[in-house]
C-alpha cells in the first residue's frame, strides 16, 4: 500500500482517500497507513460487521455499497467535493462512478480487476476534473530500479515497519486455515464473507 498511496499518489496530510473494500487484508492495511499519515478516510465495504471493523482502524466515512451510491454519500460527506485519491480493487465495473466521485485534480489508482477489465472511459469528465488514472501491480514491477520492488522493500521498511513498531499499523487476520485447506481458503476469499487477511498456517 506504501507503493499506491504515498510513492504513486503522493499522498498528504489532510487529504480525502477513498478505499473500496476497506475490510479486505489490502483495505484494512490502508485504511491504518493513510490514518498514520493523518489523511482522511471513506471506505466502501459490503455488510454492517466491516463497517464496523473499517470505524475500528480510522475510518471516519464508511459506505454499504449494497445500500448506499458511493458517489452521493462521498459528495454529501464532503460538500460536493470528492475524493482526492481513490483506491480501487473494483476495474471496469466501477471506472465511471469512480471518475464521479474524483475531486478536481484527483486520482484514481486501480490495483485490482474484479470487476471486469474493459470499460468505457468518460474522456470529457476526466479532462474537467484535471483528473489521472493510474493502472498498478506489483507483479509486473521489476526487481531494480526507481519503482522496482527492492525500492519498495526499502521504503516499506523506512517508513511502515516504524508504524508497527508503533502499534499504528497492525495486521488484520480474519481467518486462520491448514495449509492443506488453501483451496477452502480461496473459496472464502472469493465469497467476499471473510475480512482482513486470510492465513494459511503450517
Amino acid at each position: 500500500m506504501w507503493s499506491n498511496l504515498v510513492m504513486t499518489a503522493h499522498l498528504r496530510p489532510g487529504q480525502l482517500v477513498l478505499i473500496h473494500g476497506g475490510a479486505s487484508g489490502i483495505g484494512s492495511h490502508a485504511i491504518q497507513v493513510a490514518r498514520a499519515l493523518a489523511a482522511r478516510v471513506a471506505i466502501t465495504a459490503g455488510s454492517p460487521e466491516k463497517l464496523e471493523l473499517c470505524r475500528d482502524l480510522g475510518a471516519q466515512i464508511t459506505i454499504n455499497y449494497r445500500d448506499e451510491d458511493f458517489v452521493a454519500r462521498l459528495k454529501q460527506e464532503t460538500d460536493g467535493s470528492g475524493a482526492d485519491i481513490i483506491l480501487d480493487i473494483m476495474g471496469a465495473s466501477y471506472l465511471d462512478r469512480n471518475i464521479d466521485a474524483l475531486a478536481t485534480d484527483g486520482q484514481l489508482i486501480v490495483i485490482g480487476m474484479q470487476g471486469g477489465v474493459k470499460a468505457e472511459l468518460n474522456l470529457g469528465k476526466l479532462l474537467t476534473k484535471r483528473a489521472r488514472v493510474i493502472g498498478t501491480t506489483l507483479r509486473a514491477r521489476p526487481v531494480s530500479g526507481p519503482h522496482g520492488k527492492a525500492a519498495i522493500a526499502q521504503a516499506v521498511a523506512a517508513s511502515v515497519w516504524p508504524m508497527i513498531a508503533a502499534n499504528r499499523v497492525r495486521p488484520v487476520i480474519g481467518t486462520r486455515l491448514p495449509i492443506q485447506q488453501a483451496a477452502q481458503a480461496h473459496e472464502l476469499m472469493l465469497s467476499g464473507k471473510t475480512f482482513g487477511k486470510i492465513l494459511l498456517t503450517v
